[in-house]
């Protein structure tokens, strides 16, 4: 049996969320482009990949760039090209193969979030208890994101350690629940028009452990998790001493925009104006139950700034992309924006490396399984482990019965790493 690599007549490639697919017949050639599926009322549809490979370069010779900046520009661009290598998957029972070209992975890319989403959500469906989930979101205001900017670390380690132990506390209060609370959170720093809008979305359960192992359960429980005006207040509290601490260490910087405020005086005023501002924290109602709340959430655990369902056009005239309204009911409104203030948006939302924009506290938090089981037992939950995740099963497209197999990749530097041999050699080889 003799494998095909791209260049060769392979008429199949993988399909849905992860791989593009190539006609029957045709020929899979490293230089090709994935072809575009055409968008409802339109001819063809556009990527951001496109956006980067038409104005990149420019954008890249006029602009200083952090090394992640440029890594997920190069990503982005060449996702699911020859530029980054091919693997060949292998049918289990019927020997059909696969070849597609692999994806960057790239946390920032809109085309590599799907599987990783989809498992996501599996994991937190096994850690639910059967109680009352709230979906709450805290919010930074507008005057910090000039700081925001040249301080992402600083800024989102604050916003997620200042909002969760709001959190903690009220869950420790005895007059609302007076034990330990468990939740997760995902950091979104944007908003439809891809500004710099920082907030936190946090599923919380509704209830927490005492000191003696017993599920507690809210005071309010069909209601409310806890007040939202006593949270806002605590959150800018916590918030701002902290900000103050980052400033008198030495761990904010600025720029030429906002140099002045590196003075003792005029932080001390900014500092002031933020503290006059609205704090929102935003509460929903119990959802119907505990799935419905994580696959909700799940929505924006993998998102990325924009995604390339709402770009619409691309051209001389720039970039247009439809977005969400809130401030007008939630309708759906367009709005067109040059290629360079659109990267410019964009690039704001790429993190720092190695940063968690996925957080658990509480009894959810890093080391507290036992916990998490103790509650399990004390709620009476069996949980059932499967052997193997249904989602990391694809069926093969030829025979129907058959699991596609990894069996070879070929990275972007052309070096070739096997993972199965007896794929490669062929299942039907003597």
């Amino acid at each position: 049996m003799t494998l095909c690599a791209p260049g060769g007549t392979e008429p199949y490639c993988r399909t849905g969320m992860d791989f593009w697919s190539i006609p029957e017949g045709g020929v899979f050639s490293p230089d090709a482009s994935p072809p575009r599926e055409a968008m409802p009322g339109g001819p063809r549809s556009y990527e951001l990949s496109d956006i980067f490979r038409l104005y990149g370069e420019e954008y890249r010779a006029h602009h200083v760039l952090t090394d992640r900046q440029k890594k997920a520009m190069f990503d982005v661009e060449h996702c699911r090209t020859s530029a980054l290598g091919y693997h060949v998957d292998v049918c289990d029972t019927c020997g059909h193969r696969e070849v597609a070209y692999n994806s960057c992975r790239n946390r920032h890319c809109p085309k590599c979030q799907g599987i990783t989403l989809k498992k996501w959500v599996e994991k937190r469906l096994k850690d639910l208890l059967p109680v009352p989930y709230f979906h709450e979101v805290f919010t930074l205001p507008s005057g910090i994101f000039p700081v925001c900017l040249l301080n992402q670390k600083v800024i989102y380690d604050l916003l997620f350690e200042s909002a969760a132990e709001a959190l903690l506390l009220f869950g420790r209060d005895p007059k609302w629940l007076g034990g330990e609370i468990g939740f997760f959170g995902v950091l979104h720093t944007w908003g439809q028009t891809m500004s710099v809008h920082p907030h936190v979305h946090f599923v919380v359960a509704g209830g927490g452990i005492s000191e003696s192992g017993e599920w507690i359960w809210l005071k309010y429980r069909d209601k409310f998790l806890f007040p939202v005006q006593g949270l806002s207040r605590t959150f800018r509290r916590l918030f701002m001493a902290g900000l103050i601490e980052a400033y008198d260490e030495g761990r904010l910087r600025f720029c030429a925009e906002t140099g002045e405020m590196a003075e003792k005086e005029r932080f001390n005023e900014w500092i002031g104006e933020l503290e006059s501002k609205e704090w929102v924290v935003f509460s929903k109602a119990p959802f119907a139950g505990p799935e419905d709340v994580v696959r909700y959430v799940g929505r924006y655990t993998h998102r990325v700034a924009i995604s390339n369902a709402r770009i619409l056009s691309v051209g001389e005239d720039g970039v247009c992309f439809s977005y969400k309204d809130y401030r007008d009911g939630g309708k759906w409104k367009d709005m067109s924006l040059s290629a360079d203030e659109f990267i410019k948006r964009f690039l704001y939302h790429v993190l720092p490396a190695g940063f968690h924009k996925i957080r658990h506290y509480g009894f959810l938090g890093n080391g507290k399984k036992k916990k998490l089981q103790d509650m399990r037992a004390c709620l009476m939950i069996k949980e059932e482990l499967c052997a193997r995740e249904a989602s990391d099963l694809v069926r093969c497209p030829s025979c129907g019965s058959g699991t596609l197999v990894p069996a070879l990749i070929v990275d972007r530097y052309g070096r070739v790493i096997i993972k199965s041999l007896r794929a490669v050699l062929g299942y039907d080889s003597s």
